[in-house]
């Protein structure tokens, strides 16, 4: 069996997937613990006496950022209040079952707990989303909602900051996506480690860096509990494509990974590309690229029995609730004939 790379003097148990080197499991520990810490205080994540929530969905990403966001907090100092924050997007044996994980995630680290629903905020819950608009289209409509949610529970909560468990893989998948779309306001954003949520509560990435494989590795050496069922609309979603595209080219060259990321945060965008600014939303009130929101749109066109209404661009959605619907004659119409 061959020595650890760190010349600990014990055996390696594992090798890791970011660097190839042979490390026993104490000093896998040490090392996978330490590039967090590096990527927060290298990034300046966090000022001292803050509270933070943390984006809790039962999975690993989220059980290890919390499970090493406490350790580190007690380690380092970084004098933060730590709290969790779940979204419940009402999906059947899927989400109901993970959020047991997350209750014991916040036994297990003694935090506190905040669940939001899909059905208290929006009226609707995914089970019933996906019968009005059946299996395509529908991570559209969690993936706008669920963005929503997490800003509504940290404003609700009153944190200083909204920590995500995006990964290196997940920052990789997105930047993809965003090329093969053609999306450059999206690119542009997705490969920031902090961003602005439109309310003054900025969400950070402290796992940016740390490599999906070594999350799993780290997590079952550990023994920590999470939740690893896949969500049952998940198949359909494009996201799936651009990661098993990533997944192909990882088995060539495990670098690949960082090299996509390294390559978002180069690129630049043409001076003369029309970016769309952040500004609120005239109904709801939170971040948005245009006038109403993609969330609003959303559950406009389910309101109204028009689900596909938020499906492509905004302009067609406003020629469709022209044409069907009345102005309402409030401030927010979204039809807009005043």
């Amino acid at each position: 069996m061959p020595q650890c790379s760190a010349k600990c003097g014990k055996n390696a148990m594992l090798k890791r997937p970011k660097t190839g080197d042979m490390l026993c499991k104490e000093c896998f520990f040490e090392a996978f613990e330490n590039e967090i810490h590096f990527t927060i205080t290298r990034a300046k994540l966090f000022k001292p006496n803050t509270t933070v929530a943390i984006a809790a969905s039962g999975g690993k990403d989220s059980t290890v950022l919390a499970y090493v966001l406490k350790l580190l907090n007690d380690k380092y100092k970084y004098q933060l209040d730590l709290v969790l924050l779940s979204i419940d997007e009402g999906i059947t044996g899927y989400r109901d079952d993970s959020l047991d994980t997350v209750k014991q995630n916040r036994d297990d680290y003694k935090m506190p707990l905040k669940i939001l629903s899909y059905k208290d905020l929006y009226g609707w819950t995914m089970d019933e989303i996906v019968a009005e608009i059946g299996r395509k289209n529908n991570c559209t409509f969690c993936g706008v909602f669920r963005r929503q949610a997490l800003d509504r529970g940290a404003a609700l909560l009153k944190v200083d900051y909204l920590a995500t468990g995006h990964n290196a893989d997940d920052i990789a998948e997105t930047i993809l996506m965003n090329i093969l779309r053609g999306d450059l306001a999206r690119l542009n954003r997705c490969t920031s480690i902090i961003t602005d949520s439109g309310d003054g509560i900025p969400r950070v990435k402290p796992l940016k860096y740390t490599y999906e494989k070594e999350i799993v590795m780290y997590a079952y050496f550990k023994k920590l509990v999470y939740f690893s069922t896949e969500c049952v609309f998940a198949p359909n979603a494009y996201r799936g494509h651009a990661r098993m595209l990533l997944k192909d080219m990882e088995k060539i060259d495990p670098s690949v990974i960082m090299n996509i990321i390294q390559s978002g945060e180069s690129l630049k965008v043409n001076e003369t590309a029309t970016m769309p600014s952040l500004t609120k939303c005239t109904r709801c009130g939170y971040v948005s690229s245009q006038e109403v929101c993609k969330a609003c749109i959303l559950l406009e066109g389910l309101n109204k029995g028009l689900p596909r209404l938020g499906i492509g661009k905004s302009s067609k959605a406003k020629r469709i609730l022209q044409e069907n619907s009345p102005c309402c004659k409030t401030q927010n119409c979204l039809c807009n004939n005043k």
